[in-house]
């Protein structure tokens, strides 16, 4: 992806992050930090409420958006161009938003604590 469709990508997926932000939610920073757990927990089977094709689907987009290989080239039709990159980005961060704030109710729900730290 070129410089400048990174640059409207993250402007657009921020836009998303802020309006996830909202008080009474999980911070952004909660929720980033939860991505790495909510995988790991889906590979060891713990966290089933994450498809496998979602999964792979998120691992696909995050491939393409740094990719520098576009499946609608700017040099052709340079709209179509910046909106299929635009396009994902903007899935995935809506699509983490949604899943992480599940599985941070799904984590506080079901993990064990034992004097502030996690067992298990």
């Amino acid at each position: 992806m070129r410089r400048s469709n990174r640059a409207a990508a993250g402007a657009a997926a921020w836009r998303i992050v802020q309006e996830g932000a909202k008080p009474g939610k999980p911070s952004v920073a909660a929720r980033a930090g939860a991505i790495p757990r909510m995988v790991g927990n889906r590979l060891r089977g713990r966290y089933t409420e994450l498809p496998a094709s979602r999964l792979l689907l998120f691992l696909a987009a995050v491939a393409y958006i740094v990719s520098p290989i576009d499946l609608v080239p700017e040099l052709f039709i340079p709209i179509l161009g910046y909106a299929d990159d635009i396009g994902v980005a903007l899935w995935l961060t809506s699509s983490l938003m949604g899943e992480t704030e599940r599985y941070l109710e799904w984590e506080e729900g079901s993990t064990p604590y034992v004097q502030g730290r996690v067992v298990g």
